[in-house]
């Protein structure tokens, strides 16, 4: 079922957005090289124990893990792209880094993704980065009345394969406002004016992602982080925005972004 959200409500939402957006600033200035992963967990529990917030993946236990997740804050680092598991690992220069979080305050949820680059960048991860950025803006821009969802799919495949990339649609965008993950599904993939017609008062969290050179994943025995099938770099980007009667609100955009 498909719930339309009120004022009051996305103005809830993005409260909550405002906060994950703050947080992912901080933790984008925490990664050095030298840093560990599990610090970096330990500052977003801090920062979400501060607000009195509450994560959404502590606890959650969908069929694709293997047990309950007890992180709040996914890390996936290098060829690693969705559901990363902190671990005991220092970073390095040149690694590049996504950090995925999802929390509600006052029962309200918002969801983001943001990847980056420690120390020295390669081109090629610069690109790679770069373009699940543009696909994701160009996501939110199809995201408007008298569109449909296969717009917002479309445009976001568009960049994808445009800039030379293949892409996966097992795991994409989603509704969210009460829970995590509510209807609609948003594949990263899709043809224009297909789906469901896009109404003000709809909250979605668009994510592209991508690996540099296959659309296949693999799992690591963890059962939850999910890797590119040839070792290739990975990016991951997401906002959680909310149709309106215009252009789409973005609602965990960072003031210094």
């Amino acid at each position: 079922m498909i719930e339309l959200k009120s004022r009051d409500e996305i103005d809830a939402m993005r409260t909550t957005g405002g906060f994950i957006a703050d947080l992912l600033d901080d933790l984008s200035g925490l990664a050095a090289p030298g840093v560990n992963l599990l610090d970096l967990e330990m500052r977003a529990r801090e920062l979400i124990r501060r607000r009195g917030a509450v994560s959404c993946y502590w606890d959650y236990a969908p069929s694709f893990g293997r047990g309950p997740f007890r992180n709040v804050i996914c890390l996936s680092l290098n060829d690693a792209v969705l559901h990363g598991l902190p671990y005991d690992c220092a970073l390095a220069d040149g690694d590049v880094l996504s950090m995925d979080i999802a929390v509600s305050i006052d029962g309200w949820v918002a969801d983001s993704a943001r990847t980056v680059i420690v120390g020295a960048a390669r081109d090629e991860d610069e690109f790679l980065v770069q373009t699940t950025e543009l696909a994701l803006a160009a996501g939110i821009d199809a995201a408007r009345p008298g569109n449909r969802l296969g717009d917002i799919s479309a445009a976001i495949g568009k960049v994808c394969t445009s800039r030379g990339f293949r892409v996966n649609t097992e795991f994409g965008g989603h509704g969210l406002g009460r829970t995590m993950h509510e209807d609609p599904h948003v594949p990263n993939l899709g043809r224009r004016g297909k789906g469901l017609a896009l109404r003000p008062g709809l909250t979605l969290a668009l994510e592209p992602w991508l690996a540099q050179s296959t659309s296949r994943i693999i799992y690591d025995p963890d059962g939850w982080t999910i890797r590119s099938a040839d070792g290739s770099r990975t990016s991951h980007s997401e906002h959680t925005i909310a149709v309106t009667d215009g252009a789409a609100e973005i609602l965990t955009r960072s003031s210094g972004r």
